[in-house]
């Protein structure tokens, strides 16, 4: 797996499903873990997606004594209505990023051919969080518009929202999502499965990678539970990395900050030349290296090349010292432009960093790994 996993035949998500803890190395004990463990993702979607909207119909239209029954505005933190308005505030911005994933690619906004049935099912008509997010943005937006004095928006003159916002992409069909809308779907009900962490904005880019290599599995029978599978997997491998987003833990040992450092202690190991020219520069390491590490690079390259490095990474057993290798080797690479370079034009290579041949990279990387 550390040098590449095939494309062919759906290797690398299986592979990446070993190497994640997902499945076990007992070959004849899959199947009944992932019916077990995919069985268990639907009771969450019914839990913590389909209960709350139900809920909400039921309070919202019954109009006898409310005071007897849960209602918008009671205060008792156990109450439901309570949980609601307080998740949509996480959904809110989940929303927001999962919308711009790899904007560059058309992949997230198209059209999944196994839409949750669970939820889509016509018969019931239950809230999608798609639904929930636009009622809850076009509730605001009224909202500001009285507060400013303007007249309450009439029925009649639909709301004009800004490009950015929800008419950006193409409305689907009823009974059809967007790849972009499962993936909100998984982060949402991670947050609320971890309420200690939530979701913090850079999850959806660590989601994303492992959502779209299952999601294009050619086994149509796993692609089909791509949701559930990367649900998983994702929860699995941020048990390992969330302490880069707590930030109460920053400067702790398994912070971000001291992995941060321990990218310049690995580099004036490896290049002292390099790390003193740095130091003189006062260029830190979270200028760039926070997003390197937190995002596991997923920002600074293209998806298919993010995946091959994941492939490396995951195969690692000490993944994340190798992670700090990796991050060295691309300080090495371009060491001569920048010990040439002023501060600014360094910032500008380190934060558009300039080499896009991933194979060069972990190259450099297991070269360092082998001097050790």
């Amino acid at each position: 797996c550390s040098t590449g996993i095939p494309f062919d035949g759906g290797l690398r998500c299986l592979c990446w499903k070993i190497l994640l803890n997902y499945l076990p190395l007992e070959k004849a004990l899959w199947s009944s873990l992932l019916k077990k463990q995919r069985d268990l993702y639907s009771q969450f979607l019914k839990e913590m997606i389909i209960q709350p909207g139900i809920a909400k119909a039921n309070l919202g239209v019954s109009r006898e004594d409310v005071t007897l029954e849960d209602h918008p505005l009671n205060p008792n933190p156990d109450s439901r209505w309570n949980t609601y308005f307080k998740d949509n505030e996480v959904l809110l911005q989940i929303d927001k990023d999962v919308r711009r994933l790899y904007p560059d690619m058309a992949f997230f906004q198209r059209p999944t051919d196994y839409p949750c049935l669970l939820i889509l099912d016509p018969q019931n008509e239950f809230e999608t969080l798609r639904r929930r997010v636009e009622q809850t943005t076009l509730k605001s937006q009224t909202v500001a518009r009285n507060r400013s004095g303007v007249t309450n928006v009439s029925s009649g003159s639909p709301l004009k929202t800004t490009p950015s916002s929800l008419n950006e992409y193409e409305v689907l069909p009823n009974g059809c999502e967007a790849h972009w809308e499962v993936v909100e779907r998984i982060l949402f009900i991670y947050a609320k499965l971890n309420p200690g962490i939530a979701y913090v904005q850079g999850m959806n880019e660590i989601v994303g990678p492992l959502y779209y290599t299952f999601a294009t599995d050619p086994n149509s029978e796993w692609k089909e539970h791509a949701e559930a599978d990367t649900f998983f997997c994702f929860t699995n491998l941020m048990a390992e990395i969330r302490d880069n987003f707590i930030k109460s833990l920053d400067d702790s040992q398994c912070g971000i900050t001291y992995k941060m450092e321990k990218v310049y202690s690995t580099l004036k190991e490896k290049d002292v030349e390099l790390y003193l020219k740095l130091q003189e520069q006062n260029i830190k390491p979270q200028f760039f290296a926070f997003r390197w590490l937190t995002l596991l690079l997923s920002q600074e390259f293209l998806l298919p090349d993010v995946i091959r490095i994941w492939d490396s990474l995951f195969a690692d057993d000490k993944r994340f010292d190798f992670l700090l290798l990796v991050c060295c080797a691309m300080l090495t690479l371009i060491r001569d432009q920048l010990l040439e370079g002023d501060f600014t034009l360094n910032m500008r290579l380190l934060q558009d960093y300039p080499i896009s041949d991933v194979h060069l990279i972990l190259k450099k990387a297991k070269e360092l790994q082998d001097s050790k």
